[in-house]
């Protein structure tokens, strides 16, 4: 099996390849302009084709290796733990996990309404004729299927890794200077004096949090309402959440998101007269070149991504694959996620996996209560859901916004 960095420097020259072709193309895309590769257009997109699969094939033997190697991490500390620890826990010692209730739960150990057989009594007029408008209208009843208010899927914070914390803020040490004076000396010359200082860096763990009021009755009379609202909840704050680690402003209390990091050393590609597939590879060479950081994943808004899908040569060819393809959500080997929680016109690019983090002081709560406001006398509930945790960039250099796409 290949090393990661074979894999890495294969990529980051086939990646190289095709950058070049496309800066020969220039803005209008003339494969005629094109002198690295031979052929008439048609052939000359289908080797761009051709590169662009070999460079998804790489980007996943990549993401393959490198879950090999945590696995291999993982189970060689597990292995050290075992063996520096031989004392046989006794089980009396060990705390029983509680009971842990979801709110659907909580919410049918309160049920108050008791269902009682009721006689009706239906008079008819048997002079009249009998039909849809005088006598019974034929039975409707609703089907279970529920359609819910367009959304988008919860899907940027699986790019991020995730920690439990107990702390209330992330404190970590940041090198903000590193003076590098070795040179070579003479016998009896002086030594290169270096540099180094730190810096305590903070992120402050901030509060998402959402309530919704509901009467006792609309609790009480439908089934599995309780699980219902605990899903829709749920996805309030996951997509709070998602937004937020894209697009917070870092200012108390929102989360620092990565189009923010502007407090140091920020990265930006601008388009200007560049595709953007080349503004994207220059901004990774951004993080490359500058943060010395590997990108992970690049977030587009679907409007944005859609130029990039639909773009033709001067004869116009597709470049991302013919209508009639599915398509690769990639570029220049690495994973791209379209998602509207990605501001339009600006892409983001950067090593999330290997800087950045999310940290969790407390995960997804519920509580219900009738003492908010006047509730208990209006025999309403309220019911809140709400998270704590922590947005870390601990390498801004790391991540490049990619504008005026």
């Amino acid at each position: 099996m290949r090393t990661i960095k074979q894999i890495t420097d294969e990529l980051a020259g086939k990646s190289k390849l095709l950058h070049d072709v496309f800066e020969e193309a220039g803005e209008d895309m003339d494969m005629s302009k094109v002198k690295s590769l031979e052929g008439d257009s048609a052939a000359k997109v289908e080797k761009i084709k051709s590169l662009n699969k070999e460079l998804d094939d790489l980007g996943k033997e990549k993401e393959k290796a490198l879950e090999l190697d945590a696995a291999r991490k993982n189970a060689n500390s597990v292995h050290e733990k075992l063996n520096a620890h031989s004392e046989v826990l006794d089980t009396k010692q060990i705390a029983t996990k509680p009971e842990r209730k979801s709110i659907g739960d909580l919410f049918v150990e309160s049920k108050a309404v008791e269902y009682r057989n009721i006689d009706r009594k239906i008079d008819i007029d048997i002079k009249t004729l009998f039909q849809t408008s005088a006598g019974w209208d034929p039975e409707a009843t609703r089907i279970s299927r529920v359609e819910l208010y367009p959304l988008r899927a919860i899907a940027v914070v699986d790019y991020i890794p995730m920690f439990n914390t107990n702390m209330d803020t992330i404190k970590y040490m940041k090198e903000t200077t590193f003076t590098n004076n070795a040179a070579e000396a003479s016998a009896g010359g002086a030594y290169g004096e270096a540099a180094l200082a730190y810096t305590e860096t903070s992120d402050e763990v901030e509060k998402i949090a959402v309530w919704l009021p509901c009467t006792d009755e609309q609790l009480e009379d439908v089934p599995g309402i309780a699980d219902f609202l605990n899903q829709r909840l749920t996805y309030m704050l996951r997509a709070r959440l998602d937004s937020q680690i894209l697009n917070g402003d870092g200012s108390t209390p929102n989360l620092l998101g990565t189009m923010h990091l502007n407090t140091d050393s920020p990265q930006e590609q601008a388009l200007g007269s560049d595709s953007i597939p080349d503004a994207v590879y220059k901004g990774m060479t951004k993080v490359r070149a500058t943060g010395f950081a590997e990108p992970s994943v690049c977030f587009f808004h679907p409007n944005d991504w859609q130029t990039v899908r639909l773009l033709t040569t001067a004869d116009g060819i597709y470049i991302f694959g013919s209508p009639q393809d599915p398509g690769v959500d990639r570029i220049w080997g690495i994973p791209v996620l379209q998602t509207t929680a990605a501001t339009e016109n600006t892409a983001v690019v950067g090593d999330y996996r290997g800087y950045s983090a999310l940290y969790v002081k407390r995960g997804l709560t519920f509580a219900v209560t009738n003492s908010h406001s006047t509730d208990f006398i209006y025999g309403k509930q309220a019911i809140r859901c709400d998270m704590r945790c922590s947005m870390v960039h601990f390498r801004y250099q790391a991540f490049c916004d990619i504008t005026g796409i």
